[in-house]
């Protein structure tokens, strides 16, 4: 065979086996997740099915599985998302990873694993399977569900911790000590990189598909949307992070576009293939022989990580006030380990820390707590209602989110928050950007010496400073001056409610302009020496900075503005398209009420009922908000509304009512006979045809199901004759409709 259909040859192999054990799972009602494993392990060069089998293409079609799965998350859960949950998220992941940190350094102890050994296990244990969890959740249609945002976004928390976790036991791997100064330059490294990204895509991705938004077809669509997907993996590796960072971000900036949710679609399947691709190469890493040496190492370490992370997940959840059953939800779905744990055991392996073994054992741990997830998210139900039957009364008021009616100190409260949020996110936005650019400028620096390699010296410092300072002006002016529209109406509020807090809003105020000051003698540092001249000028020059922004405000606000734009416009749209959906949305976001939509069909049983004779009010507990009946609204509907084919009814009501209210529009229609054969005929028409000297209006042949396609009269065909058109005998006619109807005109 030749060299290049070695790749055709194994992925048709592991593509057969892959459709035979996902039909198989799907007969025996199982996740497809273990179809692809056991499909996996059995073309695996493991059991000598397939010799010669080379599964180094298949790691690397596994990591574009990776990059596609990644990338889809991005687009379903963006960052604005992530922020809603962020601090429950991060609670919640955070408890996770230190407690399982702990238990891992505990275990390998008590194994007698090496110090370094213990590390890295606990470093492993502590990180879930995004990719496996996401496709579990999708297979078993539980991505809606209230519990799942918090898992999602305690998942890509993690994913940024694993990237932390690399760099740290790297360190302390050749160091042998624990090396903070690299882990906080780690820390600000990623941050910078989230946040520039974050920032440029939002800026620069939105406005170009706007101005070429009439050119954008589908397949235009999914070229520009993959080849961005997979530039942000080539940056994110340059930058020294993971290839599945830089796809979650690139989909997590086109989630914001209007394209987003196409693009989700058209990529799709392409998602489906190398994901299903990726899960194979995981159950072809299993090896049945390492499992049968080193058993006991496999059974320890796959309890240790179940049960430890079923209680630091949940005990993170509950930290974090997200009350009982979304905390057994988030442990019993983080349960298993993930991809990382791969990547960490490989490079404890690589690095000469840990021996050759763990790494099989590590992948036989993950595997067999993949083929458990699955049945762990399906035992979260019974556990948390088993608890709420068990628990005392005290524990669970304890442990349930309190949401009560806001006094007038906790109304100030909130507005200080809101205040001091908007604020932070302005300072470290315009200050990593600012960061970004004097780190930039070094760049600026070698280019302009190459090029004016004669300039004095000075001369040259004072002209690349103006160059740097002139890009710098309008991000100085976001950091000291201006204000978004959140700060400037909890500063007028928090003003309102007492005069004394003018002297701490003035403060933030003065630390903003102290900090771009900051950034401006870091810039003249660069450059000239510092004496008290060159500061007295620095002053001079922000202080007439300040003074001159007055006068072009609008071109100061510009950058701002566009950014603010893009990042709201989707938003802005949809709730203008969904007044109701988005007004129960942004007022009851956080609390367990969701909207559901469903399409009355025209076989439907409550065609021709009222709103008062169908049982979704008394049955499900759902109300009917609106319906939609093409292009006409009808808000909150009386009880006497007739309900018509096509209308759209948009219910509200909690997860479970919802539930009740999808099951009872899923009915299961009349069976009708089956429809007529639809057939074209022709025609010779006979002296006495039922055409003959007729027209089409008084033939009436509409009534009877059929209608004529062309004529051929006297060598003329006339296609779609008008009404008034006469049959003559001997005319050829072609006649569309159903059989019995067409040979009734014969």
């Amino acid at each position: 065979m030749p060299e290049e259909l070695h790749l055709v040859t194994e992925l048709s192999i592991i593509l057969v086996a892959a459709g035979v054990f996902t039909i198989l799972s799907k007969a025996l009602k199982q996740p497809l997740i273990l179809g692809y494993i056991v499909a996996g392990f059995l073309v695996g060069p493991h059991l000598g099915l397939f010799p010669q089998f080379s599964t180094e293409a298949v790691h690397e079609w596994s990591e574009i599985g990776i990059i596609f799965l990644l990338f889809g998350l991005g687009l379903e859960f963006s960052f604005k998302k992530l922020i809603k949950v962020g601090s429950s998220a991060l609670l919640t992941a955070g408890v996770k990873c230190i407690g399982m940190m702990i238990v891992g350094l505990l275990a390998g102890n008590a194994m007698g694993w090496t110090f370094m050994e213990s590390v890295f296990l606990g470093g492993l244990l502590s990180m879930s399977s995004t990719t496996i969890i996401i496709k579990a959740y999708d297979d078993m249609g539980l991505k809606k569900k209230p519990y799942a945002s918090l898992i999602f976004g305690s998942l890509v928390v993690e994913d940024l911790i694993a990237v932390l976790l690399l760099v740290l036991l790297s360190t302390m791997a050749v160091s042998n000590q624990f090396a903070g100064g690299e882990m906080l330059l780690a820390i600000f490294k990623l941050v910078l990189y989230i946040v520039l990204s974050f920032v440029v895509g939002i800026y620069v991705i939105p406005t170009l598909f706007k101005k070429v938004r009439k050119f954008l077809s589908d397949e235009i669509l999914l070229l520009v949307s993959i080849g961005l997907c997979f530039g942000m993996v080539v940056l994110a590796n340059l930058a020294g992070f993971s290839s599945a960072l830089g796809a979650f971000l690139m989909g997590s900036i086109l989630s914001e576009t209007f394209e987003g949710e196409k693009i989700e679609h058209i990529t799709g399947s392409i998602k489906d293939l190398f994901g299903a691709i990726f899960f194979i190469s995981v159950g072809m890493m299993v090896d049945p022989a390492v499992i049968a040496e080193h058993w006991l190492p496999i059974l320890i370490i796959t309890v240790v990580a179940m049960v430890g992370i079923l209680f630091c997940s949940t005990t993170g959840a509950l930290l974090a006030g997200q009350g009982l059953d979304t905390a057994v939800h988030a442990g019993f779905s983080l349960a298993q380990l993930g991809e990382f744990a791969f990547i960490i055991a490989g490079l404890g392996c690589s690095l000469g820390v840990m021996r050759d073994f763990i790494y099989p054992v590590i992948i036989a741990v993950s595997v067999i707590t993949t083929f458990t997830t699955p049945y762990m998210i399906k035992a979260a139900d019974p556990v948390s209602a088993w608890l709420y039957r068990k628990l005392p009364e005290k524990a669970l008021n304890a442990i349930t989110p309190k949401r009560g009616i806001a006094s007038s100190s906790a109304a100030e409260k909130s507005e200080w928050k809101v205040l001091l949020k908007s604020l932070f996110i302005r300072i470290v936005v315009y200050s990593l950007l600012l960061i970004a650019i004097l780190i930039a400028s070094q760049f600026l620096d070698r280019f302009f010496d190459s090029l004016f390699p004669q300039l004095n010296p000075t001369a040259g410092n004072w002209i690349k400073m103006g160059i740097v300072l002139v890009v710098m002006f309008p991000f100085l002016y976001g950091l000291s001056v201006l204000n978004s529209e959140s700060v400037n109406r909890s500063a007028r509020k928090l003003l309102k409610e007492k005069s004394s807090n003018s002297w701490p809003i003035m403060s933030l105020m003065a630390l903003r302009a102290l900090l771009a000051m900051g950034f401006v003698l870091a810039l003249v540092s660069r450059y000239f020496d510092l004496n008290v001249v060159s500061i007295l000028l620095v002053f001079v020059a922000v202080a007439g900075t300040y003074f001159i922004s007055r006068f072009s405000l609008h071109r100061m606000t510009s950058l701002e503005t566009r950014f603010i734009t893009n990042l709201n416009e989707k938003e802005l749209s949809e709730r203008k398209k969904m007044i109701v959906t988005a007004a129960v949305k942004e007022q009851l976001a956080g609390y367990d009420v969701h909207i559901e939509t469903s399409v009355i069909s025209a076989d439907s049983p409550y065609v021709g009922r009222t709103l008062r004779e169908m049982p979704f009010r008394h049955t499900t507990g759902v109300n009917i908000i609106k319906i939609k009946r093409g292009s006409k609204s009808i808000i909150v509907p009386n009880g006497d509304e007739y309900i018509y084919p096509g209308d759209t009814l948009v219910a509200v009501g909690t997860t479970e009512q919802l539930d009740a209210f999808r099951q009872s529009m899923a009915f299961t229609p009349v069976k009708n006979v089956e429809d007529e054969l639809f057939v074209v005929e022709k025609i010779t028409l006979k002296p006495d045809s039922y055409l003959v000297g007729k027209n089409l209006r008084v033939a009436k042949m509409r009534d009877s199901g059929c209608m004529v396609v062309s004529v051929m009269s006297s060598g003329v065909l006339t296609t779609n004759p008008k009404p008034d058109y006469v049959f003559y005998e001997g005319d050829i006619v072609w006649i569309a409709g159903a059989k019995s109807s067409v040979n009734w005109y014969k």
